[in-house]
């Protein structure tokens, strides 16, 4: 892709959002418009690379899209429609629609709390993100028709929840920016660690993360944990050019060379979560706590550096906050490496109910029975967690991990008494 096609497909994310909001609150069909404006930005990925972008780029995807829109309309019989049709012929090219930024309100409105989460990602993806329905589908391993389904479910849905293209009340808005930020963080997730296929990294899914999640910076600026969010994936994305070798093998945070980690991601990141902290509001939310983790880490020269005292306070905190297994599972391993991994191993007692069919939880519990000496169990749990992992880097590390267990396990006697051939 050319310096010219990277410059297009920029603008035109940046301006999606912006332009479906305007044909949405005029025409008052967001479903229609979403439809259009996915058609403008089609055919602008394919004249602008080749014509140039346009002087006014933001009233020519507009006028595209609201010509779009009136095709559709005109095969619809229906007079409602053509009545809502003339209204929007003269409406929608106002100075004072073109101007306006629904960025927020798109965004808020592909969150919706009546969808599910990965209704909510496809959406927000595609309206807000401004990427096809292929390429949505290809991130998320799943036919083009499959998420083609998805997505038109998704609108359906905000339509009969009786969702309008409005700005929450004050009161609204709090949950409604919550939904929000739970879908960015999980699109996020699924880049940083994918959760099937080859690779262990998604760039194209964590990058449009960052990239969304700065938005609602710009536009909620004094929202903390919007400002906790960006700096916990700034503060992590930081970490990806060390977490796999040149071939793409898994490399465990405690091996990585930190002379790779990106220091101008960890400066921003750390930055803007001291600037949450210093905001004198006495406000603890659970993206910046997990924020300041990672700044623990980060912030560690070395991986025997690490504050795990720190650390595990902070895990303490957050697992008060949310009540989150994976967060107990993570205070097992901050208790393992400031008391010892048979402290670590007993928080996950009762913790495999919690989390039934998880490959994390044997992970974790492998990696503490290998730090306890336990070989012959870590490589059992070794073996458990590959067999249910389902990214093909992670099966890969952990039968790795499980056949280095294996042969270090002590050799069992006849007589049934294990002894160390060590």
């Amino acid at each position: 892709m050319t310096d010219a096609d990277h410059e297009v497909e920029d603008l035109l994310r940046t301006l999606a959002p912006q332009v479906l909001g305007a044909l949405a609150r005029r025409t008052g069909d967001f479903d229609a418009s979403e439809d259009a404006v996915q058609e403008a930005l089609i055919v602008a990925a394919d004249r602008w690379p080749r014509d140039g972008i346009p002087e006014r780029p933001r009233g020519w995807l507009l006028q595209t899209a609201q010509r779009k829109l009136v095709d559709h309309w005109r095969s619809d019989d229906a007079r409602r429609r053509r009545e809502r049709l003339t209204t929007a012929r003269e409406e929608v090219g106002g100075p004072e629609v073109v101007n306006h930024d629904d960025t927020l309100t798109v965004l808020l409105l592909c969150c919706h709390p009546a969808l599910t989460p990965a209704s909510a990602i496809a959406l927000t993806l595609r309206a807000v993100g401004g990427l096809t329905t292929a390429q949505v589908a290809s991130a998320f391993l799943v036919p083009e028709a499959t998420m083609a389904q998805r997505i038109s479910r998704a609108k359906a849905t905000i339509r009969a929840a009786g969702a309008t293209f409005e700005e929450p009340g004050a009161e609204e808005l709090p949950p409604r920016v919550r939904s929000v930020l739970r879908v960015l963080y999980l699109v996020f997730n699924e880049g940083y660690a994918a959760s099937s296929g080859e690779g262990v990294h998604r760039t194209d899914l964590t990058d449009e993360a960052i990239r969304l999640t700065r938005a609602a910076h710009r536009l909620l600026p004094d929202e903390p944990e919007v400002t906790s969010l960006l700096a916990l994936m700034l503060l992590t994305d930081a970490r990806r050019p060390a977490r796999t070798t040149a071939s793409g093998d898994l490399v465990p945070l405690a091996e990585q060379d930190r002379r790779l980690w990106d220091r101008d991601k960890i400066r921003e990141g750390t930055a803007l979560l001291d600037g949450t902290l210093g905001a004198g509001r006495g406000f603890i939310g659970e993206y910046q706590v997990q924020a300041a983790i990672a700044a623990v880490h980060d912030r560690a020269e070395t991986a025997a550096a690490t504050d795990w005292p720190q650390v595990l306070a902070l895990q303490e905190m957050l697992e008060d906050l949310t009540a989150n297994p994976l967060v107990t599972l993570s205070r097992a391993v901050a208790t393992a490496n400031v008391h010892g991994p048979e402290a670590g191993l007993a928080v996950l007692d009762g913790l495999g109910e919690r989390l039934d069919g998880s490959h994390r939880f044997d992970a974790v519990r492998a990696h503490l029975l290998e730090l306890a000496g336990r070989d012959e169990e870590a490589a059992a749990a070794y073996r458990k967690a590959a067999a249910r992992a389902t990214n093909l880097q992670e099966q890969r590390h952990l039968s790795a991990r499980a056949a280095l267990g294996a042969r270090r396990a002590p050799a069992p006697r006849l007589d049934g008494v294990a002894h160390r051939t060590d």
